[in-house]
């Protein structure tokens, strides 16, 4: 009920300039007149509070200055001024001042400045891009005070008529070339000019650049940049295509609309060679095209199986031809042909043939055998042939339904040959190796024996081990990693750790010669590089660390290469010691950010620089500069080292 008498009592007082409380402004601002770049002042004073919060306003904002002054007058009785030292037409506006007491805000009368000076540019002329000899229209605004402020225009270092008042707008008849243009405002104080402005006559625009393709898996990318508009805005973009063979074949081209400055290609053969060029367009017309990019598509399984499979059987030998595959039916490179057979009902071990014809010995083991073969490139093998079933020449198979009982006959009686045969020849033939020849049977007997590269798996080709020497790198560098080479197939790696501007750190297992695993961090380079001088500066920096023998640096425990099966180069994998606390810097912030923070003393912190100090000056005397010292590449192992 007090307040509410307060209130009252203070909005019939307000029209004397008393506020409730004996509160009241003894002094307010006064409207202001000044020239541009004079000095400003504007003062307030307030009664009958002790230490009152007084703050300016302008234009319904509170300003926010370091210059507020505060002056005692008397026992609660306070004045404050606002100054500004060189008043610009950005400080012309209303003024006032305020005071918050009890939850209430009372305000000062209201003064204006105003800022005298040449005219202030509220709108300039901008660049035009036009047709030759069509008409435009250019614009100039300017604001005093003092007014009236007139406009004087000036195209191509002519004036454009008479001084006009302010806004102008010049109507331009057209020009052929370009041309410079800018305008003049006056009034009493002076004269302010505009920018410079241009009249762009458009061209055609430039060819493009950086014509690039990027392959991930089967998708192909063609990206480029814009060259020079020709100052009008790229509509579209002509994409032509080729693939070369024995005769170039030029495909439909292809317009997409711009941007984003990229196209993805599709239809495209796997392991062919094409070339691909671009136009881009504007409302002029289309630009030259730039130069031809060559690319080849990745390697794909293949796509038919091979035809014709036929035999040749007599009892040294089984001979099987094959007719090979095209170039557009194999997609890649042959690696080799994948031969797969089975024998009452079994299936044995595949066997793999560079040639598309093979000989295997001991002729009368592979009676009633049926076989199968299968291209295979670098990503996998494809279908498999129709299954040839081997029987002797003499021995017909009728396929009237009237005579199935003769083949059953024929059948058990082969069958019966079969059994004895393999009975006798059992003992004299030795079981194939994984990759020595496949029999060697005892005498004088001529045999053709051939050596079996590693099985192919159809769905999920199994790469070869790839070895330092398919890198690329320098004699030097590979002689030092040399005996640090881990296998891929002794690491399985598990769930990323972190991840970086130049690949990712992931959990994994080393499995040791002794069977047992230990955990590890393996660091692998991004999948998109490609270079051989990125994956050499890779590998120099885990060439640095395999010297390193200090307890504050980590050591290199080897280095991996995982093969890629569309990829001509493998992807650097570097083996490290796995830290349990990962990175300095997540610690520090777990222990006072995270779900369970925790304490650490001064002593563990002084030990952390310790560690980090001597580690630096381990390198130092390595004459290695680190370059990069932060928390985020501080590693603490298990014992917060």
């Amino acid at each position: 009920m007090k307040r509410l008498v307060w209130i009252l009592l203070f909005l019939l007082r307000s029209h004397e300039g008393i506020c409730g409380n004996g509160v009241s402004f003894t002094k307010h601002p006064t409207n202001q007149t000044l020239s541009q770049g004079n000095a400003a002042r504007l003062g307030c004073a307030v009664q009958g509070l002790t230490e009152p919060d007084i703050f300016w306003m302008k234009d319904g904002e509170k300003l926010y200055s370091t210059d507020q002054m505060f002056i005692t007058l008397g026992e609660q009785h306070w004045e404050t001024f606002h100054s500004v030292k060189s008043v610009q037409q950005q400080d012309a506006g209303q003024y006032w001042c305020e005071v918050e007491f009890h939850d209430l805000t009372f305000s000062s009368e209201r003064a204006w400045i105003t800022v005298e000076g040449v005219p202030h540019l509220v709108q300039e002329p901008q660049d035009v891009s036009t047709f030759p000899n069509v008409p435009f229209n250019l614009t100039c605004a300017a604001v005093g005070p003092p007014e009236p402020v007139e406009v004087l225009w000036w195209l191509g270092g002519v004036q454009e008529g008479e001084p006009r008042p302010s806004p102008s707008v010049l109507h331009v008849q057209g020009v052929n070339s370009s041309v410079k243009f800018y305008c003049e405002a006056k009034n009493t104080r002076g004269i302010s000019v505009s920018r410079t402005g241009t009249v762009h006559i458009k061209v055609l625009p430039a060819a493009p650049v950086k014509l690039q393709v990027r392959m991930v898996d089967n998708n192909v990318t063609l990206s480029w940049k814009p060259g020079f508009s020709g100052y009008s805005e790229l509509s579209t973009c002509i994409v032509q295509l080729s693939r070369r063979s024995v005769w170039r074949w030029d495909l439909p081209q292809q317009e997409v609309q711009v941007p984003p400055h990229l196209q993805v290609l599709s239809g495209l053969r796997s392991h062919s060679n094409y070339s691909a060029r671009v136009s881009c367009v504007n409302e002029v017309g289309a630009s030259p095209f730039c130069p031809w990019l060559h690319f080849q598509t990745p390697e794909s399984v293949p796509s038919a199986a091979p035809k014709n499979l036929t035999f040749d059987l007599s009892e040294q030998q089984l001979a099987l031809n094959w007719a090979g595959l095209q170039e557009e039916e194999l997609q890649g490179r042959l690696l080799a042909y994948k031969v797969q057979w089975t024998l009452g009902g079994e299936l044995q071990e595949p066997l793999l043939f560079k040639e598309n014809s093979a000989q295997l010995s001991g002729g009368g083991r592979f009676f009633n055998a049926s076989f199968q073969v299968s291209a295979c490139t670098s990503v996998g093998c494809g279908p498999w042939s129709p299954p040839v079933l081997v029987l002797p020449a003499s021995v017909q198979v009728p396929v009237q339904r009237s005579h199935m009982w003769v083949g059953v006959l024929l059948g058990l009686l082969v069958a019966t040959v079969v059994g004895l045969l393999l009975t006798a020849v059992n003992h004299r033939r030795e079981k194939e190796t994984q990759f020595g020849p496949v029999f060697k049977p005892p005498g004088p007997e001529s045999s053709v024996s051939f050596t079996a590269a590693r099985s192919f798996n159809r769905n999920c080709a199994e790469l070869q081990e790839s070895t330092l020497d398919s890198l690329g790198i320098n004699e030097d560098l590979k002689n030092k990693l040399q005996d640090v080479l881990i296998p891929e197939r002794l690491l399985t790696l598990g769930h990323m750790l972190g991840k970086g501007e130049f690949g990712s750190v992931r959990e994994a297992f080393l499995k040791k010669e002794d069977s047992s695993f230990l955990k590890v961090a393996v660091k692998v380079l991004k999948s998109d590089i490609n270079s051989s001088g990125d994956i050499e500066q890779c590998l120099k920096e885990a060439a640095y660390m395999k010297d390193f023998h200090h307890l504050n640096v980590i050591q290199l425990i080897g280095v991996s290469l995982h093969r890629r099966p569309v990829q001509r180069l493998p992807i650097p994998m570097v083996v490290l010691p796995f830290m349990k606390h990962g990175d300095l810097h997540t610690f520090l912030l777990l222990s006072r950010l995270g779900e369970h923070p925790f304490d650490l003393s001064l002593q563990t912190l002084l030990g952390f620089m310790l560690d980090i100090s001597r580690g630096m000056e381990y390198l130092s005397t390595r004459s290695i500069i680190h370059r990069d010292l932060a928390a985020r590449n501080c590693m603490l192992n298990e014992n917060m080292t």
